[in-house]
């Protein structure tokens, strides 16, 4: 029973051997690469028997083959029907050492791994300057060059830090000659000993000498020079610059000026108004309207004192005034009443006639002047005084 169960795995694996072996492995595996992409491609001979194979393709690092004895591989591209496998977006430490492996299959049939060493610091390829501009500058070239970016859109010199451009450039493209070239590790370079109003062309290609990895060539560029400027030209415009710089200085000054003497001509007039104006309102003391004072003019004041009486104190001194005559005139008014004392009658009632329309025309005159009795009162004082 034993014997015949040994028999039978020997043969079930002895069949088993057969159907793999049936199946061949891919050839020419190769890794494609362009600074930090990886593509791992290889070929396959498509035969009547075996049209619906597959592919599966890993990778593991080398250091844990050696260091931990394990196999855990990263699938990477399972089951594909397509010959090549992108291994970029696995993102492959650049300076480490990789294995990548392939192998074919079917529904019914497996084919062997056929693995590969990959190490991206030694045997990935730079690509050329991800962008060139060539621009004419004061009679020559500048060229101004990109790096290579990575998968990440990262300069390639951040990996490759001793990475360079080699330069070449000449002129007019459809002349034969052999073109001049330069190093260089700046992204900006000036093109030396170029003719002024003359056609080049330029192409840079990236270098890094340690793997002596060397870019394929960019795109050419063709640009013309311009003229270059001479010393006499640099200082003629030096000059117009400069008067033009001492014009627009000028300008703003007459600006300046001119807004000076308009605010100070409206605020400040110079020019006198006119003579019928100054006197109708310099000269006009009893005009309603509001006058002007001249600087020149002293202003005069004019005060007066002003004495202030009740009405009864002013009633009194108006009798008094009048019942209070000089002496003289008492003996004088005597002596014409004695000697006339047939006309007393007669010259007495015309006397007081005439002195009450004096006093009446004084009194009038004293209280217009004092502004304090009025007219009425007056009359009743010459009642009394007649009284």
């Amino acid at each position: 029973m034993k014997t015949h169960t040994r028999v039978s795995l020997l043969l079930q694996f002895g069949i088993s051997a057969v159907v793999f072996a049936e199946l061949p492995t891919p050839r020419n595996v190769t890794v494609h690469t362009l600074n930090t992409n990886y593509i791992l491609k290889w070929h396959w001979d498509q035969g009547p028997d075996n049209k619906a194979v597959t592919f599966t393709a890993q990778y593991l690092a080398r250091f844990k083959i050696k260091a931990l004895g394990k196999y855990n591989w990263t699938t990477v591209c399972e089951a594909t029907s397509e010959h090549h496998c992108d291994f970029t977006a696995e993102d492959l430490y650049y300076f480490g050492i990789w294995i990548l492996r392939v192998r074919a299959q079917n529904d019914l049939l497996v084919s062997s791994w056929i693995q590969i060493q990959f190490c991206p610091d030694r045997e990935a390829a730079i690509g050329p300057p991800s962008a060139v501009v060539v621009s004419p500058v004061k009679g020559l070239l500048q060229v101004a060059i990109s790096d290579p970016l990575t998968n990440k859109n990262a300069s390639m010199k951040m990996l490759l830090q001793h990475m360079y451009y080699y330069i070449q450039y000449w002129k007019d493209p459809l002349e034969s000659q052999k073109p001049t070239s330069l190093t260089t590790t700046n992204n900006l370079v000036i093109l030396p000993d170029l003719e002024s109003r003359t056609w080049y062309c330029v192409r840079v290609q990236s270098r890094y000498d340690f793997y002596d990895k060397i870019s394929v060539f960019s795109p050419m560029y063709c640009e013309q020079t311009d003229r270059q400027m001479s010393y006499w030209q640099i200082f003629l415009y030096f000059l117009l610059s400069l008067a033009l710089s001492f014009l627009f200085v000028l300008g703003l000054f007459f600006c300046f000026l001119k807004s000076f003497k308009v605010i100070k001509n409206t605020f400040y007039p110079s020019i006198p108004l006119p003579t019928h104006i100054q006197e109708y309102l310099c000269d006009s003391p009893g005009s309603d309207m509001p006058h002007l004072l001249t600087t020149d003019s002293e202003v005069e004041l004019c005060c007066d004192q002003l004495d202030v009486l009740t009405s009864d104190a002013l009633v009194n001194n108006v009798i008094m005034e009048i019942h209070a005559p000089p002496q003289d005139s008492e003996q004088d008014s005597r002596n014409y009443s004695r000697h006339n004392s047939g006309d007393s009658g007669v010259y007495s009632a015309e006397e007081s006639g005439q002195s009450s329309q004096t006093f009446r025309g004084e009194e009038e005159v004293k209280l217009e002047k004092m502004g304090q009795i009025s007219f009425q009162k007056e009359g009743r004082v010459e009642s009394d005084v007649h009284v």
